[in-house]
């Protein structure tokens, strides 16, 4: 017998498995294997933190018992799929698809198919890419369309008829999404501009606002290598913590009005942006070249205060539900590194096959996670 509360998975990209941890003894407990392309997988949780939904790249969508590590069913439900999210209720989970695009809903339960959000335009007839889909309070979804250039809210109080609320013209190509953690705010990154798109769910009749117009202007953009991420907690001290995409810093905005009040200069450009459940530091990891650094923000003074060498190829980082350790993913040596927060010194390395994405049961009870 365990508790599933403090429990964890861990995807192992290069074999299609994933290692069930637990997060107080440091250590596996258990390999679920079989659940196919997993190169750019996440994981949401059932509401009693049982089960793991792991939505893979090829369209596979698995529930995993992470208390007797089994593959309980596993459902092919689109041709490429990089994410998805479960309702506040615990019974929808939402699958979003590159290809064809589009949102399906799934019974929790079952896996039965319960209704399809086509992003298909009919003028065109082509289907944007849906990214950022990310849960809201009452049964609701929120989620970007990366070629149409659009935010769209969908109600699933009755999952077989989800009503959708349009908002267009937010930016060009939004890439990725958050829900802040009262679900107040869905906040989308835009790739094909310098700024964010943000919507107040509070007031849905303002519509979408841009913030962050231009905060690259004047400045040369890198190359991207790898696109960052805002899916975390990137909120802090009445702050939000976001990647500046082509730029090596991290933004720092006011979320009473969502004005820029400060560039953080960083290491490379990062990827994922989490501060520690304390709020009190942020920590940052890198695209490729400097993917094997991670450093530590100090909230107070917006200054780095620590850069880690932690392994090769850190592709995600994870914290313990109070934050005492942080578990990092180095893909390229095959292991995971666990730091203590406090010391910032490496407790324990355990061993995984090209580990990524790092998930704890903790994400349950989260908005947005």
């Amino acid at each position: 017998m365990r508790g599933s509360g403090d429990l964890g998975v861990v995807i192992e990209r290069a074999s299609g498995s994933v290692q069930l941890v637990d997060n107080t003894r440091s250590e596996r407990f258990a390999t679920v294997t079989g659940l196919g392309d997993l190169s750019h997988a996440s994981v949401v949780f059932s509401r009693d933190a049982r089960y793991a939904y792991v939505f893979g790249r090829d369209g596979g969508l698995s529930k995993v018992d992470i208390l007797t590590g089994r593959l309980v069913k596993r459902v092919m439900q689109a041709g490429n799929s990089i994410g998805g999210a479960i309702s506040s209720d615990g019974r929808v989970v939402a699958a979003q698809n590159y290809e064809p695009g589009g949102v399906k809903l799934f019974d929790a339960d079952t896996l039965e198919l319960l209704a399809e959000v086509s992003t298909r335009d009919a003028a065109s007839g082509h289907s944007s890419k849906v990214v950022g889909l990310a849960d809201l309070p009452g049964q609701r979804f929120a989620f970007s369309l990366f070629e149409a250039g659009e935010i769209w809210v969908i109600d699933v109080a009755d999952p077989r008829h989800p009503v959708t609320t349009r908002y267009p013209n937010v930016g060009r190509q939004p890439y990725d999404g958050l829900a802040s953690q009262d679900g107040r705010y869905y906040l989308a990154g835009l790739f094909g501009e310098d700024g964010l798109a943000l919507l107040d769910t509070w007031h849905p009749e303002a519509g979408v606002r841009r913030v962050l117009d231009g905060y690259g202007r004047g400045t040369e953009k890198l190359p991207v290598y790898k696109m960052p991420h805002l899916r975390g907690w990137a909120l802090s001290g009445g702050q939000a913590f976001l990647p500046a995409i082509g730029h090596n810093e991290v933004l720092v905005a006011d979320t009473r009005d969502w004005q820029l009040r400060a560039k953080v200069p960083v290491h490379g450009q990062p990827v994922f942006v989490m501060a520690e459940p304390s709020g009190r530091r942020v920590w940052v990891n890198f695209a490729f070249p400097h993917n094997d650094t991670v450093q530590v923000i100090d909230v107070p003074t917006l200054t780095v205060v620590k850069t880690l060498k932690p392994g090769r190829g850190i592709l995600h980082m994870e914290f313990t539900p109070r934050g005492d350790e942080v578990w990092l993913s180095s893909r390229d040596d095959d292991k995971l590194v666990i730091v203590d927060t406090a010391t910032l010194a490496v407790r324990r390395e355990l061993p995984a096959a090209s580990p990524s994405g790092i998930f704890f049961s903790w994400r349950a009870s989260r908005i947005g996670m």
